[in-house]
């Protein structure tokens, strides 16, 4: 007998980044609507909010495809993508001025890049983790 999975994992990726791209951009409008008149400001959001949907897309991509395949190293790409989508957010909230840079005080690092650096590590894990 074959096991029966929870929910079907979408097989359109087009679809799929439609959709994330529309509710992305949906919940982001209104961190955006006060930097619209500042010509240089908006470009600099537009980056952000373009680069956080990728991730978030790429995130679930990643996420459906652990969840057909259940490999540890899908789980840590995954993980590296969400920890993408985590430090893109973080920018674009800093760069719409509602997040001041968060500054670990103790090694005065600023927050996203340690994000960064475990998002490398989660990549790097990924991929060079054997079977």
């Amino acid at each position: 007998m074959q096991s029966q999975r929870r929910f079907k994992v979408p097989n359109n990726k087009l679809k799929v980044f439609a959709l994330t791209s529309i509710i992305v951009s949906s919940l982001i409008i209104p961190l955006i609507i006060p930097h619209v008149l500042h010509p240089f400001m908006i470009y600099h959001i537009i980056i952000h909010i373009i680069s956080l949907n990728i991730a978030v897309f790429l995130g679930l991509v990643s996420i459906f495809a652990y969840l057909k395949n259940s490999n540890i190293r899908m789980f840590l790409m995954a993980l590296g993508f969400v920890t993408l989508a985590v430090v893109e957010g973080i920018m674009l909230l800093s760069s719409t001025g509602n997040l001041d840079s968060v500054i670990l005080p103790s090694v005065n690092i600023e927050l996203p890049h340690i994000v960064l650096l475990v998002m490398l590590t989660l990549f790097g894990m990924g991929l060079l983790k054997a079977n």
